[in-house]
């Protein structure tokens, strides 16, 4: 696919959705438009199982008011697919065919497993996870998948979803126990039909789609949380039950006003719930995880990358595309900087008892790509904004806490100034990550001094400990490096009260 701008159209059971997806000149591909529509086509089946004229009416006329928005984009090439509830229809043939007919739109009829598939590239892109379940409550059917080793092993489509069994189990007051045990019986009887489902436990169920989304939106609010992204949130076996027991023993109007429930879906959030808890439990799962990117993303994965749809490394990807995204910072400084951050590191844990942390290391990696991406929105106060922009950024294969400390680390000037930026989110940030913090950001920090210039002049450069220095010789440097020294020198009181070395820049043999 070579156009900069497709889109991807979604006709699910419960919403019908639009996404352009746009490839900017620096090489990034971020998402430009969004539109969705309520449509519970699951609630809309006749008695002979067909689609209703009326839905079907409705559908076309969304689609229409979609393909405006996508002329209005100069979209070459859009993509739409459909799920259960068409799928499902005894009437599909004509319903896709009434759509290519007034809307000219060739919508691809997605089988279970394809969905699955599809929801399975879109996580395992999104999120460092290796092993587990995956699960996509839509409103007509279930997806439930076996991964392992970041490979899709077994995966199954059950013929139930949140709108169609609130249909059968009307949930807009309280949803009864007769009611409940019912629908845990059409789940577990469903189940119990594929041994590879009992055959991991202790393994997440990771959760896609607007279900578990919904349900991490409310979990959030009702526990105060203090980072605004559902995406790779994690959830206990027991919190879920008791949130569950909470919603399903409301009336829906009193439902509709749970901070964080959208009111659209506050009378399918409960059998929707209802099947993950079923499942949860037949799993044996270990805990949830919420997943934000699911069938869309892997849809514009495989339609964007065709040849190579699966991402090797999430977080690198993320990271070279928010790079792309702002361009404004100097490429060539940038990677200098990261290099030299990491020689540092390496050197700082050599010789370290236990050596360095991975994790820490991978931090620092990340922060010192992203530290001048606030140059896009003001140089003069680049830090502040670079925290901003990488908080509230997705970077995949990242959690939470460490996203708000690579944010610290990439933005980071004194102690005291970390605090105040991470006070927001001290619930997440103990003490120790703020000395680590302050720590990493300062070998950032001593790397950005050591290219002041920004014109690369230190190639390969020998860094020994012999305290208390810690001594910076470059070899063969490209001119002379009296920015740099001064730098380093102000730099080096700072540097000393959290690492206990004082930089040098050995300048033996260098130009005066």
């Amino acid at each position: 696919m070579t156009g900069q701008r497709i889109g991807i159209i979604d006709i699910g059971s419960n919403s019908v959705r639009l996404v352009v997806y746009e490839r900017t000149a620096g090489g990034a591909n971020r998402v430009v438009d969004a539109s969705k529509r309520s449509a519970r086509l699951s609630g809309k089946i006749d008695e002979e199982g067909a689609l209703t004229e009326e839905a079907v009416s409705e559908l076309v006329e969304t689609l229409r008011h979609f393909m405006r928005i996508c002329s209005h984009h100069g979209i070459g090439h859009i993509r739409a697919v459909a799920t259960a509830a068409i799928r499902n229809a005894t009437n599909r043939d004509y319903v896709l065919e009434r759509i290519k007919t007034d809307t000219s739109l060739t919508i691809e009829l997605l089988t279970g497993e394809m969905e699955a598939s599809f929801g399975f590239l879109g996580m395992i892109n999104s999120l460092n996870v290796t092993d587990g379940y995956l699960i996509d409550i839509g409103g007509g059917s279930t997806e439930l998948s076996l991964f392992r080793n970041r490979e899709l092993i077994h995966s199954v489509s059950f013929p139930f979803g949140c709108v169609s069994l609130n249909k059968s189990f009307d949930a807009k007051e309280e949803l009864s126990d007769e009611s409940l045990k019912a629908i845990e019986a059409i789940v577990t009887d469903a189940a119990i039909k594929h041994d590879w489902i009992h055959e991991a436990p202790g393994l997440p169920l990771v959760g896609v789609g607007g279900t578990v989304r919904a349900l991490g939106k409310v979990h959030q609010a009702v526990h105060h949380y203090a980072f605004e992204q559902t995406h790779n949130y994690e959830l206990s076996g027991a919190g879920v039950d008791e949130l569950f027991q909470t919603m399903r023993s409301q009336p829906l109007e009193r439902r509709r006003k749970l901070p964080g429930l959208s009111k659209d879906r506050a009378d399918v959030i409960v059998p929707g719930v209802a099947v993950l808890r079923i499942l949860f439990r037949l799993v044996r799962a270990s805990h949830y995880q919420i997943c934000g990117a699911g069938l869309r993303d892997g849809l514009f994965h495989a339609t964007r990358f065709p040849a190579q749809p699966k991402l090797n490394d999430p977080l690198a990807y993320s990271l070279q595309n928010l790079n792309a995204l702002h361009t404004e910072a100097p490429r060539q400084h940038v990677m200098q900087v990261n290099r030299l951050s990491l020689e540092l590191y390496d050197e700082l844990h050599r010789r370290m008892p236990t050596g360095g942390d991975a994790r820490s290391r991978l931090l620092l990696d990340a922060a010192s790509q992203l530290h001048r991406i606030g140059a896009s929105i003001d140089y003069y106060d680049y830090a502040r904004h670079s925290f901003y922009l990488i908080i509230h950024s997705h970077l995949n294969g990242l959690s939470h806490r460490e996203i708000i400390m690579t944010a610290a680390i990439a933005s980071f000037k004194s102690k005291g100034r970390i605090k105040t930026q991470t006070a927001p989110y001290r619930t997440l940030i103990q003490d120790e990550d703020i000395d680590q913090i302050c720590k990493l950001g300062l070998i950032l920090q001593l790397a950005a001094a050591l290219d002041r210039s920004e014109t690369q002049a230190i190639g390969k450069i020998a860094i020994r400990q012999a305290e208390p220095q810690l001594l910076l010789r470059p070899l063969h440097p490209r001119g002379s490096l009296a920015v740099e020294r001064r730098e380093v020198e102000e730099l080096a009181s700072d540097f000393k009260k959290h690492w206990h070395l004082t930089p040098v820049l050995d300048h033996y043999r260098m130009h005066r």
